[in-house]
């Protein structure tokens, strides 16, 4: 017999979107599959087998994150294929900090009332964030939440799992004064920091249309771009040159973050000249007459993730980022003292 209940669709949740919800991303789903996948979606669990060949101790390490409130955006412009790109990225990104491979992602989608086409559109996302850093996904959960969300908005949240050979992790254990820090540029704002966009922007149906001289695109669609995967390039970089530490500027932007790669007794000088920051920034710096310092304790200002090598590696480093797509920067150095971040 076919499953389906008539009293459970009455009360606002239809098992049988799920079904189609499932039916429809599994070709985006079947993208990401790597050596190690054992199961398919849909089974009570997704099932991953790691090699551990060649590892002296292996150890599994694990993000989890979610978009924020970034996802607003997608709701008023009604395109859902990006936003799952940034729920990969905030957590890939992270364990790479580690040096952990990202092995496989799992996630949860709560949505007001399950569209098939649209969950297969957001799931569209988490896939191509997915197959950008090399893992699987090999699981998730649409849940249908009637009453507590409206029906046309939902949110996306996730997590990885990363496997990394402990005498070969990025613990900043080796960092020096000294030391070189490289700035990898960001795509955008990336996915943090947008309660301040929006009430920057007065984000709205209208404004979400608004055009600015310092962007190429609608305000909406700027915004909207995705977080940038820094996995393959950082991975590359272990093979050539020794790593020392990686932040990956979130939240709390330079302030917050690059101390959290440094270790006691260390800080970080910053060229403030060399920051390649992006015309977003600046537009958002105007419009909104917010502090210099408050535009860098909330966002990347134009640097996704930092990265410190030795000085007499600096120069290969940038060569084997750019062999891989990434245009780095010199950003500054790593000096003694307490202070945490300094600008100069």
């Amino acid at each position: 017999m076919e499953s389906f209940s008539e009293s459970y669709k009455a009360a606002g949740v239809d098992i049988t979107a799920g079904y189609k919800s499932v039916e429809l991303m599994k070709k985006h789903v079947a993208r990401t599959n790597i050596p190690g996948v054992v199961s398919g979606i849909g089974g009570f669990g997704g099932l991953f087998a790691p090699d551990f060949k060649g590892m002296e101790e292996p150890v599994l390490i694990s993000g989890t994150d979610g978009v924020g409130t970034k996802i607003k955006l997608a709701f008023l412009l009604d395109k859902h294929n990006t936003i799952g790109i940034d729920s990969v990225a905030m957590c890939v990104n992270d364990v790479i900090c580690c040096g952990a491979k990202p092995l496989f992602f799992l996630d949860y989608i709560a949505i007001g009332k399950n569209i098939p086409e649209k969950v297969a559109s957001i799931v569209e996302g988490i896939a191509e964030g997915c197959v950008q850093s090399g893992c699987a996904l090999i699981g998730g959960e649409t849940a249908e939440h009637p009453g507590l969300m409206p029906e046309d908005e939902y949110d996306v949240a996730g997590f990885c799992v990363g496997l990394a050979d402990k005498p070969k992790m990025i613990d900043g254990s080796k960092l020096k004064a000294g030391d070189v820090l490289l700035g990898l540029r960001s795509s955008g704002v990336h996915s943090n920091g947008f309660s301040l966009v929006r009430k920057i922007f007065d984000i709205n149906e209208t404004t979400i249309h608004n055009t600015y001289p310092e962007l190429d695109k609608p305000l909406g669609e700027a915004l909207l771009t995705p977080t940038k995967i820094y996995v393959k390039p950082i991975l590359a970089l272990m093979e050539q040159v020794e790593v020392k530490a990686v932040s990956h500027i979130t939240g709390g932007g330079f302030y917050e973050n690059i101390p959290r790669m440094l270790t006691d007794g260390l800080s970080a000088k910053i060229i403030k000249d060399a920051i390649p920051v992006l015309p977003v920034f600046k537009l958002m710096q105007r419009v909104g007459n917010i502090s210099e310092h408050d535009m860098f304790n909330t966002f990347n200002m134009g640097v996704g993730m930092v990265v410190a090598v030795s000085k007499d590696e600096a120069d290969k480093a940038l060569n084997v980022l750019k062999d891989n797509g990434e245009d780095a920067v010199v950003l500054g150095e790593v000096i003694e003292g307490s202070e945490g971040v300094v600008f100069a």
